[in-house]
């Protein structure tokens, strides 16, 4: 089948959810508004994740995988989907399933005019904690970039993958993709999107990599703002 878009799913630790993270996109691959596959991506899982990634993708024929020798970090597993993927977009969701699969039909109603489609989570249902500490941390992050998006950190995203391709990757750097896209000149929207408690498994992100990390990688960014190579080639022989 040849597929439009391919929906890179990070998975750590979270045995817990895959059941029903099966099932959810299993589902939304019926109703996609884009021939859609899924690509599984085992961040170094230390539970019993793998296995069962291994079940759900021998199950279904649009599921596939990768699999880390060592937790890398979420940065790194969007990397290699994105480094994986051959169609055309890539979308990204979380396997906590906080955001709704069935939304990705929202984003890619802008798809064929921006070259990101980023979420914003309409009525979080976080904590009081993780969603003041997630507000501070967007609007230093926008101080910095002048990206104009609310809430980068949101896990459901469209991307045009040969402009995803072009990120140069870091840890920390999925939470400045809509920077990345506009330094390529490119065009970025974000989309009000439904969000969810977390049901099951544990939030990897605490106050530190959700507040203080991003602050420092926001002179990463920076430094590779000012460095950053963008050309375009007018003719060839």
């Amino acid at each position: 089948m040849n597929y439009a878009l391919t929906i890179i799913v990070p998975v750590f630790n979270e045995q817990d959810n895959l059941q029903r993270l099966e099932k959810e996109l299993s589902n939304y691959l019926q109703i996609a508004a884009k021939p859609a596959c899924v690509l599984l991506v085992n961040d170094g899982s230390s539970d019993n994740s793998l296995a069962m990634m291994q079940d759900i993708c021998q199950r279904n024929a649009a599921f596939s995988y990768l699999s880390f020798v060592q937790n890398c970090g979420l940065s790194a597993a969007i990397k290699a989907g994105f480094d994986a993927a051959t169609t055309p977009w890539v979308g990204y969701i979380d396997s906590d399933l906080q955001t709704d699969p069935e939304d990705f039909n929202v984003l890619l109603a802008h798809a064929e005019t921006h070259a990101l489609v980023t979420g914003v989570r309409a009525n979080r249902k976080d904590d009081f904690v993780k969603n003041m500490s997630s507000k501070i941390a967007n609007g230093i992050r926008r101080a910095f970039t002048h990206d104009g998006v609310d809430d980068t950190g949101c896990p459901l995203k469209i991307i045009r993958t040969d402009c995803a391709k072009k990120i140069p990757m870091f840890k920390g750097l999925h939470r400045f993709l809509p920077a990345m896209i506009l330094l390529q000149n490119e065009k970025v929207i974000q989309i009000p999107v439904r969000h969810y408690p977390r049901i099951a498994g544990q939030a990897k992100f605490g106050l530190w990599n959700r507040l203080l990390g991003p602050l420092v990688d926001c002179f990463a960014y920076l430094w590779m703002k000012k460095k950053y190579i963008n050309y375009q080639i007018k003719e060839q022989g």
